[in-house]
This record gives C-alpha cells, sequence and structure tokens, in this order.
C-alpha cells in the first residue's frame, strides 16, 4: 500500500515540475507564430508597396 501511495506521489510531484516548462514550452511557441505572423505581415507589406 505504501509503495502505490508513493508512486502516486512521484507521478503527482513530476506534473508539478513539468507544468511550468509546458507552460513555458507552449509561451514561446506561441510568440514564435506572433513574430512569424509580424514578419510575414511585413514581407507581404514590403512587396505590395514595392509593386
Amino acid at each position: 500500500m505504501g509503495r502505490i501511495l508513493l508512486g502516486i506521489l512521484a507521478i503527482i510531484a513530476v506534473f508539478i515540475l513539468i507544468g511550468p516548462l509546458v507552460g513555458f514550452a507552449f509561451t514561446l511557441l506561441k510568440w514564435g507564430i506572433i513574430i512569424g505572423a509580424v514578419a510575414f505581415g511585413i514581407m507581404l507589406v514590403s512587396k505590395w508597396v514595392r509593386t
């Protein structure tokens, strides 16, 4: 019984530790998409202005 509880606690601890890392990764991904979209928009506008 003690081993099962220890395993459950270990899994919970891993989730607690991984949670912020996953959030940070999603934040980086979100900013990467935003920066990419802005760069793509600037590229389109500069092509449109040049013609």
